[in-house]
């Protein structure tokens, strides 16, 4: 019989902490008229992001923070995924707004989803979990996962690269409203080795592959849902930025359509026992 999967009180007070300070920094960045001051476009994509927040991530947070209270394997790694979205765009609060009354709750909203984010990453039982995917068909995720970080990689230094040689190396970064890309930073230093790093140990059927790659598909749906909104509150907002555009929204959209498939695949149901066929009666009526 699987060992049960249980979601610590440490983890699930951090997470609850994490769900308020995000709740108040989402809130605020998204309904408070005038609050940030940066370009328009930049302005409208963090209160894009900001709505994808409050409307996806940390409504998808609570509910599987409660399943995995009850024992729900789906509901722990549905919960890891959410919290792993908030860590990312609060980075993104943080780093991508001007300086504002907010700044205080964007940090608290950081470190409270990255200890909740590393705590219950920390004190879940990898191998319960692992044992409840029997069917995942986890080198296909894994080629899946490499994919996706080699592409994301190399749609990023078409930029840089060239940005790097040019006369003007922040040329790039015109009607931003920031010194260095935040995206740039987050991605290539952790987020896509991070993702490579999933590949290998799903090849490898680690049972901490399990944990993770299942986290990371969640996000990376939520994430492919926040571009392609805060690209369409850009391109409205500002329509001849070059930050953001209709395209963008398109392909967004198109990559979270494709990141159904690895999810599903993941997270399906098993199939239930099968009921033994009951003998036909050879006897006529009485």
């Amino acid at each position: 019989m699987p060992r049960p999967i249980i979601l610590g009180r440490p983890a699930g007070g951090l997470i609850a902490a994490a769900a308020v300070a995000n709740s108040l920094a989402a809130g605020a960045t998204f309904f408070v008229p005038d609050l940030l001051t940066g370009p328009a476009v930049t302005n409208a994509q963090a209160r894009g992001t900001s709505l994808v927040m409050l409307a996806i991530a940390l409504p998808t947070l609570i509910v599987s923070t409660w399943l995995a209270s009850r024992g729900s394997w789906r509901g722990l790694l549905f919960a890891i995924g959410s919290l792993a979205y908030l860590a990312y765009n609060d980075f993104l609060l943080l780093f991508a707004t001007p300086f504002n009354p907010l700044f205080l709750v964007y940090v608290a909203a950081m470190s409270l989803t990255g200890f909740a984010l590393a705590t219950t990453i920390g004190t879940t039982d990898h191998a319960a979990v692992a044992e409840r995917c029997p069917r995942v068909p986890v080198r296909g995720i894994a080629i899946y996962a490499w994919v996706v970080a080699f592409l994301n990689a190399l749609v990023w230094l078409r930029t840089i690269v060239p940005a790097t040689f040019a006369p003007d190396p922040t040329a790039f970064l015109a009607d931003s409203g920031v010194a260095t890309n935040p995206v740039f930073v987050q991605d290539l230093t952790f987020w896509l080795p991070g993702a490579a790093l999933i590949g290998v140990l799903l090849w490898t059927r680690r049972s901490l592959g399990f944990v993770l790659g299942g986290g990371w598909l969640v996000y990376g749906l939520i994430e492919a849902i926040g571009v392609a909104t805060d690209q369409w509150l850009g391109t409205i907002a500002d329509p001849g930025t070059t930050q953001a555009s209709i395209e963008g929204v398109a392909l967004f959209v198109a990559v979270g359509l494709i990141a159904l498939v690895p999810l599903f695949f993941f997270f399906r149901p098993e199939p239930g026992p099968r009921l033994a066929p009951q003998p036909r009666s050879t006897t006529g009526p009485a």
